[in-house]
């Protein structure tokens, strides 16, 4: 996998970075020719080295995977810029919850935390949430590993445990997550969440709920597929209410009046039941959050044995597309004058409807290889074309496979779609970084070229 091979990159030779250098980076214009930075590949160093992040150092081994390119990214904090589009959304979200949820001495009810480090431990980002050992999600190939015990959170939800545990019952978390994946303008390595958590206690959940005294949060019973085996349906029906509604009122808040939802029912490991809201808009169903009634496990382990909660999670570049009009991820990154002074509003409730600049003429190469026999996954390729050709990279699509019949070896063709947010591409530029990539994902992922 990238994971391993990447390490490699001391014995590639530097041309490969020189060859993209004049162009991929991101939306900033250079010139053809000049000085390239450091190789975008050294972070993945070989085990033994030392990785500096966020003013902590970690060792590196066999699973650090992280790209110059994501780490480039480490720290911006868009939430936190004030006027970017996802710093809107984060506000006005953050504004409701203090306004309609206020606590017993006229304080915010809610606590929000929107500055904790992105760097977790394994435990914190999967073990804490009841994911499994052999849980797919913990594969190398979708997440950004900084060794065999940290990375990069692959969602807000990493920290639910640890404020349990501080004996909070009612808080949001913002930050930036991670997560390798497929390149197109509703995908990028980097985004944006916002998790919520409430719990209750038997008086809070009963209160004013007709002869609620002699109701009780908990019984042994069976797992069904409207509850969890220690939670009793009335405890887990007022908790699922309470939750729908307060998630209604957040998007209502958002979207204004009148909007059609509806709940469909699925999976998370932490959480039973589980749903996903969607929201129709401009006469399409769109999924918007995920939610659900927290597995009593997790709270118990937290410390928290007499108390019931919810938990959801949104994506805040999901919403601004949304609300914003925004066509492609890409653009929250822009430092372009012309997409931030869009946002700047005297009021965070302010409609704004996002003006699009002008869209720059794609220019599309082709790129075939033979896969190798083992350790080949397609996040393994995209995060290469990432990582050299940058922001430049629009879309790229897995356009063809094919099986030779005699040496049952697979061929596989992607599509690259190359578009700058702020000029004109020529082929040439495109072809150096093209080029880089067809190299590095020889040299890097084993692969056999067929160029």
């Amino acid at each position: 996998m990238i994971c391993s091979t990447l390490r490699r990159v001391g014995h590639v030779h530097i041309y490969l970075v020189r060859k993209a250098s004049g162009v991929s980076k991101g939306h900033h214009q250079q010139t053809v020719g000049s000085r390239p930075a450091a190789s975008e590949f050294a972070a993945r160093g070989a085990s033994g080295n030392v990785l500096e992040l966020l003013g902590k150092s970690y060792p590196q081994d066999n699973y650090s995977n992280l790209s110059r390119k994501v780490l480039s990214r480490v720290g911006r904090n868009l939430h936190n810029q004030q006027h970017h589009p996802l710093w809107l959304i984060k506000e006005r979200v953050k504004e409701h919850f203090y306004q309609q949820y206020v606590g017993r001495f006229g304080t915010p009810l809610f606590s929000v935390y929107d500055d904790l480090s992105p760097v977790v431990t394994t435990w914190q980002n999967f073990d804490s949430l009841l994911i499994p050992a052999d849980h797919p999600s913990r594969k190398k190939g979708d997440n950004y590993y900084v060794n065999g015990t940290h990375m990069l959170r692959a969602h807000t939800s990493a920290h639910q445990w640890d404020l349990l545990r501080a004996r909070l019952d009612a808080f949001l978390v913002v930050g930036d997550v991670y997560r390798r994946d497929q390149i197109d303008s509703q995908h990028y390595p980097v985004f944006h969440q916002l998790e919520g958590v409430r719990l209750f206690s038997k008086h809070e959940l009963f209160t004013g709920i007709k002869d609620g005294e002699g109701l009780q949060l908990f019984e042994q019973s069976s797992r069904s597929a409207y509850k969890q085996e220690t939670h009793t349906m009335e405890a887990t029906k007022l908790v699922e209410f309470d939750l729908k509604q307060t998630l209604t009122r957040l998007v209502t808040h958002l979207f204004g009046d009148g909007l059609d939802i509806r709940w469909v029912d699925c999976y998370f490991p932490f959480t039973h039941p589980s749903f996903e809201m969607e929201i129709n808009f401009h006469g399409e169903w769109l999924e918007v959050l995920g939610c659900g009634v927290m597995e009593q496990q997790l709270v118990n382990s937290a410390g928290a044995q007499d108390q019931i909660g919810w938990a959801f999670g949104l994506g805040l570049e999901r919403l601004a597309m949304i609300l914003y009009d925004i066509p492609d991820i890409r653009l929250f990154w822009s430092e372009d004058e012309r997409f931030l002074k869009q946002f700047r509003v005297s009021d965070i409730n302010q409609k704004v409807k996002f003006q699009p600049l002008s869209k720059y003429p794609a220019v599309i190469n082709d790129i075939s290889f033979w896969l190798p026999s083992e350790n080949y996954t397609e996040n393994d390729f995209y995060d290469l074309v990432r990582t050299i050709g940058g922001d430049l990279v629009e879309k790229v699509e897995l356009i063809d496979k094919f099986e030779h019949p005699k040496t049952h070896k697979t061929s596989h063709c992607y599509r690259i779609t190359y578009r700058h947010m702020e000029r004109t591409l020529s082929q040439r530029e495109v072809r150096r970084v093209h080029q880089a990539v067809q190299e590095a994902a020889v040299q890097l992922l084993g692969v056999e070229g067929r160029f």
